[in-house]
């Protein structure tokens, strides 16, 4: 346990998760030479301007993401934080996971409740009425939303560059009453997520990153921790569990 850590004991943690916990799952993140983003301009198949302009082109684009996520599985790291959240519960205490990701590792490593401040891949939300809701097949512009019956106006519900992240108030409700911020596998460079260690400190709470290198934000942090999260994470929660 790095020096200072044992003198926190909290009862509520809130976790940021980035791409760098889902990377060891064989999710490629955005930055990745030869990974998918690099064969696409994000403005065409991840911005609202592209998505009126060629719907097809960008339901292709996010066919092949869940084609690519439909095969991966929990990691060590997902299966921590689960842990952690179940041992938390029956403490009194609470976890909360706030992820960037848009996949569902962390479900399926055990966590509930999840924030998904960028979305899911795993659903569509009507370009109409704004009704979410689950959807495993492919997209297709020939697909109707069953709340307001129109066709062709399903879109993936993730939020795209320029749009506002999801659930932005629950988050800072949850951060304000946390007694530990913990940022893990972000880059520290996507906003807003990238403020919450500072808007944690704002408030007095003690702040850890681990990561597998440094953060663009990495002075900001209490504790750090860096190695491979599937190793860096379940160690992590080991020494708090017990």
């Amino acid at each position: 346990m790095a020096s200072g850590e044992a003198a926190v004991n909290p009862n509520k943690i809130f976790v940021l998760t980035g791409a760098g916990v889902s990377a060891e799952s064989g999710l490629s993140t955005f930055r990745d030479t030869g990974g998918l983003w690099t064969h696409y301009k994000v403005e065409d198949v991840a911005s609202l301007a592209g998505y009126e302009r060629d719907p097809a082109r960008v339901l292709e684009f996010y066919n092949l993401r869940r084609d690519i996520h439909r095969d991966v599985k929990a990691n060590p790291a997902h299966e921590a934080l689960g842990r952690l959240q179940r041992a938390w519960a029956a403490r009194g205490g609470e976890v909360t996971i706030c992820t960037q990701n848009i996949d569902h590792l962390h479900e399926q490593g055990g966590a509930e409740n999840v924030i998904h401040m960028h979305g899911e891949l795993g659903k569509v939300r009507c370009h109409d009425c704004g009704d979410v809701t689950a959807a495993d097949g492919e997209l297709s512009l020939a697909l109707g939303c069953v709340a307001c019956g129109r066709i062709g106006g399903l879109r993936p519900h993730v939020v795209w560059f320029g749009e506002v992240p999801l659930e932005m108030d629950l988050i800072y409700e949850k951060l304000a009453g946390a007694d530990l911020f913990v940022s893990i596998g972000t880059s520290g460079s996507v906003y807003p997520a990238a403020g919450f260690v500072a808007a944690a400190r704002s408030g007095g709470v003690p702040t850890m990153e681990i990561n597998l290198a440094p953060s663009e934000n990495a002075q900001l942090f209490t504790f750090t921790r860096y190695g491979k999260a599937s190793e860096a994470v379940p160690a992590w929660v080991s020494q708090l569990v017990g």
